[in-house]
């Protein structure tokens, strides 16, 4: 069965873009017509499904941008402190005409690489659902390891933006939280293993 050719009226309908838009992209490459035996322009009907597909997977891809907000506690949540932040990055977005297509918000320690937002947002990059994570410091996506994290991103082609090069005072009290956090954890572990040796030992 014979392609069905489009005139070039019928693509710009279609695509809606100039006669001139097409030329470009039949010159450029981008979008190539054929010749007919008269010499006239026509385009495959396969190759505009193509190009439409392609189009919109790009549209799609360019606007998949996630952000993300956290707090360390849920007083600083009941504080407000959560809401201002996702607030911030909402302006933020809106002034550099951002599609956001997921708001992430969280409460816990920046150290704790088991949230279920954050593995969430890694499952998103996985898939190729999104292209950016916008934070407010790279302290609110975790507290240490910022590159590594980063570079898992990256390598599924995710940007990672942040607002914010330092982090505000007020964060001060929060990192410290989150190191007593981390010695809490510590200490449990270290307890929990020498608990686990004596009961060996009173077993044998």
């Amino acid at each position: 069965m014979e392609e069905k050719l489009l005139t070039p009226v019928q693509v710009c309908v279609a695509l809606n873009v100039s006669i001139q838009t097409l030329r470009l992209w039949d010159k450029s490459g981008k979008l190539q017509a054929i010749r007919t035996p008269g010499n006239q322009r026509r385009y495959r009907e396969s190759d505009i499904i193509k190009f439409i597909g392609i189009e919109t997977a790009v549209k799609v891809k360019e606007q998949s941008v996630l952000l993300y907000s956290r707090v360390s506690s849920a007083e600083q949540k009941t504080k407000g402190d959560l809401d201002r932040q996702n607030t911030r990055l909402t302006e933020y977005a809106a002034k550099k005409n951002y599609k956001v297509s997921y708001v992430f918000t969280e409460v816990g320690s920046g150290m704790n690489d088991s949230r279920a937002k954050l593995n969430r947002a890694m499952q998103l990059a996985i898939e190729g659902k999104i292209t950016k994570v916008i934070v407010e410091h790279k302290d609110r996506l975790i507290r240490f390891n910022f590159n590594i994290l980063k570079l898992f991103f990256e390598s599924h082609g995710v940007e990672v933006e942040y607002i914010e090069e330092t982090l505000p005072k007020s964060y001060e009290a929060e990192l410290i939280e989150d190191m007593l956090s981390l010695m809490s954890s510590f200490s449990a572990k270290i307890y929990g293993k020498r608990s686990g040796e004596r009961r060996s030992q009173k077993c044998s």
